[in-house]
């Protein structure tokens, strides 16, 4: 049963197990898993016939597939079913505009209100050419209203949307968490090399970017994994190891046990972040990194800054859902403000939640950011995770962080 769930993981993973739109159909679902037991199936088999395990009953096999095939479809079924009645009484919704009155763009705005399960709220055209209902005001209103009124996405019609237009709302987009899409009646090759293709009914909606996390299922599972791990380091290790800091910390240097900062977190929303206090309590805590040889650093708080003790308290902000166990590190606010404008993409990184560890860290940049290409590399490791997401990623990362604590870091001060 240990190998056979082990294999079944690898399977989701290798066959990317899940749907990735909320338009997906109960048919493609269940072929997706039908997929996914075809292979575990010749998986398991060919670890059999290897072992020559004769022992082992082939009716059993077969009951266990039968019944485990059964619930895992029954499972996915009825979390999409519950999704979907959700979305219909108008919660977990997303809220778009359609840039060019054309046919793809009345299209999908006929799909979306012929299906609320689906999850989407027009909020009306922009376009220079048509006046009529519905029409909120021309393309170069787009960004102002798409500010003012929490806007999800923006849908640009190829046909009636210049390409140099197109290019500036995806900067635009980048920076303030929104998604863009293209819309096209039909295939643009050239196009799909770029972007990533979703079948829309007989649309075909192109988005820049691709997001694991954006698929409803895969948020409940990261979830759940938070839930899990964090609890179980609260209990196995917060229990018995924060009243020992705490006595030490008290003993070392006059302040709170506890340090608490406003940082960025999913979506730009701000969220109180807990370390273990390492500094002498002064006035420069939210706008000034720590440096090497930091005058202000404690004696106990270089021990717990190079052993990366100081972050255990965020276990509470995951558990409480504000952070991860495994993403972007969460930035400062004043320095989210300074490199939003500095750095090509850095609010990408706000797609997901942000994490007490994350990819960038485990491949060496953490720590101060000298100079601003330092936070470029820093971003284009934080931007690879949001569009590579997996569980199984996610545990690598666990891994490679436990072994360069163990190993030590020379950017841990």
């Amino acid at each position: 049963m240990i190998f056979f769930n082990i294999i079944w993981i690898f399977v989701s993973v290798l066959l990317d197990n899940h749907e990735k739109n909320r338009m997906a159909t109960d048919a493609a679902i269940v072929k997706k898993i039908a997929k996914g037991l075809g292979l575990h199936i010749a998986t398991i088999a060919t670890i059999l016939l290897f072992l020559k395990a004769v022992y082992f009953s082939r009716l059993h096999l077969v009951y266990t597939y039968a019944l485990f095939g059964a619930l895992i479809i029954a499972w996915r079924i009825s979390f999409i079913y519950f999704l979907r009645s959700y979305r219909t009484k108008g919660y977990n919704f997303r809220s778009y505009v359609i840039a060019g009155i054309s046919s793809s763009g009345q299209s999908l705005l006929q799909l979306y209100n012929k299906h609320p399960e689906f999850g989407y709220r027009f909020m009306g055209y922009f376009d220079n050419k048509v006046a009529r209902d519905g029409v909120v005001g021309k393309i170069c209103d787009i960004k102002n209203y798409v500010k003012e009124n929490n806007i999800d996405e923006i849908y640009c019609s190829v046909s009636d949307i210049d390409k140099s237009y197109v290019k500036d709302l995806v900067k635009f987009g980048d920076q303030n968490m929104v998604r863009v899409k293209l819309l096209s009646s039909s295939q643009d090759s050239t196009t799909a090399q770029k972007l990533f293709a979703v079948q829309y009914g007989s649309l075909n909606v192109f988005s820049f970017r691709h997001e694991p996390l954006n698929d409803s299922f895969s948020k409940v599972s990261k979830r759940i994994f938070d839930i899990v791990f964090s609890s179980l380091v609260m209990i196995c290790i917060h229990s018995w190891l924060i009243p020992i800091i705490a006595i030490l910390i008290k003993m070392d240097s006059k302040g709170p046990v506890f340090f608490k900062q406003k940082r960025t977190g999913r979506d730009g929303k701000e969220f109180w972040c807990l370390k273990f206090r390492t500094m002498k309590v002064n006035n420069d805590s939210d706008s000034k990194q720590a440096t090497k040889n930091d005058s202000r650093i404690t004696p106990l708080g270089a021990f717990l800054r190079k052993s990366s003790i100081d972050e255990l308290p965020q276990f509470i902000n995951t558990f409480l859902g504000d952070m991860s166990v495994v993403g972007p590190r969460p930035h400062m606010l004043k320095h989210t403000e300074y490199y939003s404008q500095e750095v090509d993409k850095f609010m990408v990184r706000h797609l997901v939640k942000p994490g007490i560890t994350g990819l960038a860290q485990t491949k060496g940049f953490r720590g101060e950011t000298k100079e601003v290409s330092a936070m470029k590399n820093r971003v284009r490791m934080d931007v690879f995770y949001v569009e590579n997401w997996s569980l199984f990623l996610d545990i690598k990362i666990i891994f490679m962080t436990v072994f360069n604590m163990v190993r030590g870091e020379k950017n841990a001060y």
